[in-house]
């Protein structure tokens, strides 16, 4: 466990299934439905999905046409990204009330140290009680939080008791809240390494912190040493202010093997919806796309791109897939599609709105 010294209060706030609490939010006749933003019932990618549509099993990056099976009474709103980023900034102009260590993820959540804070409050759940408040009150949306002395256990925590509640994990709570966790819940450990973790029995964070130092450096490499420490509570990372990513990628690995062309244009278009999804939702552009194909004998090449201006959408990305896809013809079937952008540049209209929202 961490020195007392060393610890920091950290939370970490995520609003509630954001882009449909606006949409019900703006639009009454929507509350108590089941609602998502983006795509349609034909095609697209869902955005967003509120409460009442997730108890059917929609969420989102899930395809619009497999949404409307599993809830034939589901209403499709297509994104407002301008009104979001409007929201995001109301909520971000609060943060700002309680500490300048703010590490927005998206549009819809961040870290905030208040270890020291411009209230004087020593209770950081009491804080994340208050501004949890003030988000329902002058805006109308709820939010739910997780409060630690670390990054990586407040955003577990907010998690837990969502939507509209908060869980603190104190320092001496941390192990033992960790140890009842199935590893798919941890933040930072996706789909494919819960999987090599559970073929190695580790199913639980009780089993990883079963597991030696070296046994996970052995099977994880760098990684395994990140494991190891997480699951006692041990995490130094700091809440930063400016936040920079260096990449983003959307992939799909296919059930069945993709072999035409023109089908695998078809897939790349969706996955630059979906990207087109992320990039909005994280306000950013890149100016350098590279495409990543795998084949069935798990090679795999890349292919990039780069423009001198950002691309943001899909209609920006996606005549440069077809130029990379362009003229090369592949004898061997594909499962994995993938697109990446990098070369970030955050929106600066943005940035300039969010200094005039916290001048006042």
């Amino acid at each position: 466990m961490e020195n007392p010294s060393e610890e920091r209060k950290i939370i970490h706030i995520d609003m509630d299934a954001f882009y449909a609490s606006v949409e019900q939010m703006d639009y009454p006749e929507l509350k108590g439905k089941p609602v998502v933003v983006g795509g349609t019932r034909q095609r697209g990618v869902v955005a967003a999905a509120s409460y009442e549509a997730r108890k059917f099993g929609v969420k989102s990056a899930m395809p619009g046409a497999t949404a409307a099976r599993l809830c034939p009474d589901l209403i499709f709103v297509r994104p407002r990204f301008d009104r979001y980023q409007e929201i995001s900034l109301q909520i971000r102009a609060i943060f700002y009330e309680y500490t300048d260590l703010v590490e927005p993820l998206s549009l819809d959540e961040a870290f905030l140290d208040v270890t020291s804070n411009k209230k004087g409050l020593k209770s950081a759940t009491l804080l994340a009680q208050e501004i949890r408040q003030r988000i329902w009150e002058e805006i109308g949306l709820t939010a739910s939080a997780g409060i630690s002395i670390n990054k990586f256990t407040a955003k577990i925590a907010s998690d837990v008791n969502k939507p509209n509640g908060q869980l603190t994990v104190p320092p001496n709570e941390i192990e033992s809240f960790l140890e009842k966790l199935l590893v798919d819940r941890f933040f930072g450990i996706g789909k494919v390494t819960a999987t090599k973790m559970k073929e190695l029995g580790v199913r639980t964070g009780k089993d990883l912190k079963g597991k030696s130092l070296a046994f996970l450096v052995q099977h994880f490499g760098k990684l395994g040493r990140q494991y190891y420490n997480i699951v006692r509570g041990i995490q130094h990372s700091a809440v930063k202010p400016n936040r920079e990513r260096k990449s983003l990628a959307v992939e799909h690995t296919y059930g069945s093997d993709l072999h035409s062309k023109r089908v695998v244009l078809e897939k790349l278009e969706r996955i630059a919806e979906e990207l087109e999804l992320r990039l909005e939702k994280r306000q950013l552009g890149g100016k350098t796309l590279t495409l990543k194909i795998k084949f069935s004998d798990f090679s795999q090449i890349t292919r990039s791109y780069t423009r001198e201006s950002d691309m943001r959408t899909a209609a920006d990305i996606l005549p440069a897939v077809e130029g990379l896809v362009a003229g090369n013809e592949w004898e061997k079937p594909i499962r994995l599609l993938g697109l990446s952008l990098s070369k970030f540049s955050i929106m600066d209209d943005l940035k300039e709105e969010l200094q005039l929202t916290l001048q006042f």
